[in-house]
């Protein structure tokens, strides 16, 4: 392959021909032969059951239960996070193809870049206000608290000044629109106008999972009455169910050494940093969402749960891990001592201590035995069958047979009840019944059904799209339009149809993408005749006539002129004619 500054539409259709999708994807996850094609548990959703679909002849995959779908870029980008082009990196490398880009932007949505736009601004306006004079006492209160100025730099961590309308006058100098300034966060509006809403705090910048900022979290560091933290309020781009903090600079060590380490605070996170530890992430302080847990289980094969040292702290870390156990990650688990947090933990006992931690972290189960015994009094013997309730529930989730009988064996010896007994217990206990959130399917009239499998047809057989281009001059389902258009512009650039390079071809176009992801969950037979392909093109002219006559009755019925009215009229009959024609 040529090296240059631009990578073109034919290098990464080489690309994406130099490697077999099945190979990719197993890489990640084990897949079944079935057939002619291979089956696998979906990664992107909390899938029990083998629902995704590899096919090797037509180089995409498909999930039936959540509808992913793509071909082996669309795969990579969405099972490692990241962009197009780093998709391209990794694929050209596994494929031994040398790869250098000087330059390349990939096309992005416009849809939220204002909101992008705003934060960078405030973002390197934050970090200014750290550079300057004003900044001393800051700078010795991050100091005092171990954050030396290399990590300062490191995570990008700013200051809003006094002044309470600097970021505001700089935005709408900018020519940033008011309502937009209110929607991201970084704005407020009362009686006296608009103004900041952070003033004089330490920003720690958030980012989501591609590395932008997309909100801040601003930290008192004088004596104040007011909030310890102020964090950016949710957003159309920030959500925090959906983002791990630290979670760009975190997954390529994570990926490395098989391990993710996950903590509550970004402080924390801040705090493992200095001391060398960079494969952690952090949940901001919510409950862990299952789309959090997705993020985690792709990142690395050990997750280990370093969560705050108190009660809450142990609340925390058995929700996220039953959230983990879901979708069949079984983490391990660090406690730490006098109810501290990481942060306070590696200040007061320093790196190496808090390194023994990690290294020899509890099993889960362990954990869970440890935390349902507290406060529990084993000579009453309400508490006792508590316990034993609890247990057998939680053993319950566990797929492993050996860990199920030495917790069994541990519970026989704490409770005097016999092993076969708890056996029989845990027997009778019903599993969840586990609810695969299928798409519904739409009942669709004839003519979408028309329109839906002649694309589908012309995504085999370029006869197809020629027949397309011959006889169809109007798709009446707008989506069905484009994507048919895209499918002949293909065609016209390429001189051949392939679904998985089409993929390629439209990815920047989200409303394209999932209509194709629908039409290609049709799976037709694969041979069609001339004859049905003419039906579909019938019913599809036949709908384009009888809208347009509609169309026409409505304006004959609102002629007043009867020579005007007359003329419409004969339009109509003369549609009509070529409908019979057909």
């Amino acid at each position: 392959m040529e090296n240059g500054n631009q990578l073109s539409e034919q290098q990464i259709q080489n690309i994406r021909e130099s490697v077999d999708i099945v190979d990719i994807i197993s890489g990640y996850i084990p897949l079944v032969s079935k057939g002619k094609s291979f089956f696998g548990v979906c990664p992107f959703h909390d899938d029990h059951s083998p629902s995704m679909s590899v096919s090797r002849e037509k180089q995409i995959y498909r999930c039936f239960s959540c509808g992913a779908g793509g071909n082996v870029f669309n795969f990579v980008m969405n099972y490692e996070n990241i962009n197009f082009i780093e998709a391209v990196k990794i694929l050209a490398n596994k494929a031994g193809i040398p790869l250098q880009i000087a330059s390349y932007q990939a096309p992005k949505s416009k849809k939220f870049e204002a909101y992008y736009e705003v934060y960078d601004l405030a973002h390197k306006f934050y970090q200014n206000n750290m550079s300057t004079s004003m900044a001393k006492e800051a700078k010795e209160y991050l100091n005092k608290r171990g954050i030396e100025t290399n990590i300062i730099k490191e995570f990008e961590i700013g200051l809003s000044l006094k002044n309470t309308e600097m970021l505001t006058k700089l935005l709408i100098k900018k020519g940033y629109d008011t309502n937009l300034l209110l929607k991201t966060g970084l704005v407020n509006q009362n009686e006296y106008g608009l103004h900041d809403i952070y003033y004089n705090r330490i920003l720690f910048p958030l980012w989501d999972l591609e590395g932008r900022v997309v909100g801040f979290s601003g930290r008192i560091y004088q004596n104040s009455d007011t909030s310890k933290y102020v964090n950016t309020k949710e957003t159309d781009v920030f959500k925090k169910g959906e983002l791990l903090y630290n979670y760009h600079r975190a997954k390529n060590e994570a990926r490395r050494i098989g391990q993710v380490i996950v903590m509550e605070g970004f402080m924390d996170v801040i705090r493992a940093y200095t001391v060398g530890i960079e494969h952690v992430v952090a949940t901001m302080g919510t409950a862990v969402t299952k789309q959090q847990a997705l993020l985690l289980k792709r990142m690395a094969k050990e997750i280990i749960l370093c969560f705050d040292g108190d009660q809450a702290g142990e609340k925390a870390t058995i929700s996220c891990a039953n959230e983990l156990l879901e979708i069949g990650v079984t983490p391990k688990v660090v406690r730490l001592e006098d109810n501290l947090d990481p942060d306070e933990y590696i200040l007061k006992y320093g790196k190496e201590q808090f390194l023994r931690k990690l290294e020899n972290p509890m099993q889960l189960m362990d954990f869970k035995l440890k935390y349902l015994k507290q406060k529990k009094d084993f000579n009453n013997s309400q508490d006792i069958a508590t316990y034993v309730n609890q247990v057998l529930n939680e053993l319950k989730k566990v797929d492993d047979p050996v860990l199920r009988q030495l917790t069994i064996q541990k519970l026989s010896v704490e409770t005097n009840l016999e092993e076969s007994f708890l056996k029989e217990q845990l027997q009778e206990i019903k599993p969840k019944k586990q609810i695969e959130s299928k798409p519904k399917n739409i009942k669709q009239n004839k003519y979408q059904q028309a329109e839906q499998n002649l694309i589908y047809y012309m995504l085999e057989s370029t006869e197809v799209i020629q027949l397309y281009k011959k006889h169809v001059t109007y798709m009446p389902t707008k989506e069905y339009r484009m994507l048919a258009m895209q499918i002949a512009c293909f065609y016209k650039d390429y001189k051949f149809i392939n679904v998985a390079d089409f993929i390629t071809y439209i990815q920047n176009d989200e409303v394209l993408t999932k209509t194709l992801n629908d039409i290609l969950a049709l799976d037709l037979k694969e041979n069609y005749t001339i004859d049905e392909i003419m039906d579909y093109i019938k019913n599809i002219h036949e709908y384009g006539v009888k809208f347009q006559c509609e169309r026409l009755q409505e304006m004959m019925q609102m002629e007043i002129d009867p020579m005007k009215k007359a003329e419409i009229g004969q339009k109509i009959v003369d549609l009509r004619k070529t409908e019979m024609i057909r």
